[in-house]
């Protein structure tokens, strides 16, 4: 048996008696609006271009000699797009703030952990066993399993603003003492006290949300397949469908 919970509260629990052998109910419940599912993607895509252009700025490529250097801008054109998906990222994420505010339960799920409620530790420590193929039935969820939300909030919202902090430091050095940036992000460098530290833990942030991506993946794969509930096509329509095949 298994329950179907929206945040804290179960909306569905149990199967009804009397179905037909191998009856197949299907519910389906609007949960990510579009502002949520508009920012997942392009937030998913401004991540691996940042990922990729700063792996290429940490270890830079050879440089070309067949041309002339006004006709090789390669290592300029990788901090460009390096420095304008930070730039998208950081807008992006500063308007899935305000959409938390307004939208739906759902869209705030990625800004909080309920720490103080037994029953969400509870159900995380279910959802580790889940995942470590130790309980047989899957619990389904409306919104993020509590192991998800943590995730989640650990990743990308604690992740993304260390990533923004850091990242946007290091802009400013290059901006100069003199820039917006280096007047609201300065004090970064003064906290870790050489640019070659903070170099270093703005690139650990990047393997951080990597690795967050690859589990990521592998999780909403296996959730579609093993929980009989969508995940991947939930974040495009924004409807999540839990399919029971069951006996009688």
């Amino acid at each position: 048996m298994s329950d179907i919970h929206s945040g804290d509260d179960p909306v569905f629990e149990g199967r009804p008696l009397g179905a037909p052998d191998r009856a197949s109910r299907q519910t389906s419940v609007y949960v990510y609006e579009a502002p949520v599912r508009i920012w997942h993607w392009i937030n998913a895509a401004c991540i691996m271009v940042l990922c990729v252009t700063g792996w290429l700025i940490g270890s830079p490529p050879p440089s070309m000699q067949i041309a002339e250097a006004y006709d090789q801008f390669v290592f300029g054109y990788i901090r460009f797009a390096h420095f304008a998906a930070a730039m998208i990222l950081t807008v992006g994420f500063f308007g899935r703030l305000y959409w938390a505010l307004i939208g739906n339960h759902h869209a705030k799920q990625l800004f909080y952990v309920p720490i103080f409620s037994r029953r969400f530790w509870a159900e995380l420590l279910f959802e580790l066993r889940w995942y470590f193929f130790l309980e047989k039935e899957p619990k389904k969820y409306v919104g993020h399993n509590p192991l998800a939300q943590l995730a989640m909030f650990l990743f990308m919202t604690v992740g993304l603003t260390f990533m923004i902090v850091t990242g946007f430091a290091l802009y400013a050095e290059g901006a100069g003492k003199d820039s917006m940036f280096h007047a609201v992000f300065g004090w970064v460098q003064d906290l870790v006290q050489n640019t070659q530290r903070l170099h270093t833990l703005h690139h650990i942030g990047m393997w951080w949300i990597v690795i967050f991506m690859i589990i990521h993946i592998y999780v909403a794969i296996r959730e579609d397949i093993m929980s009989r509930q969508s995940m991947v096509s939930t974040m495009i329509s924004g409807h999540r469908t839990f399919k029971d095949d069951r006996p009688d």
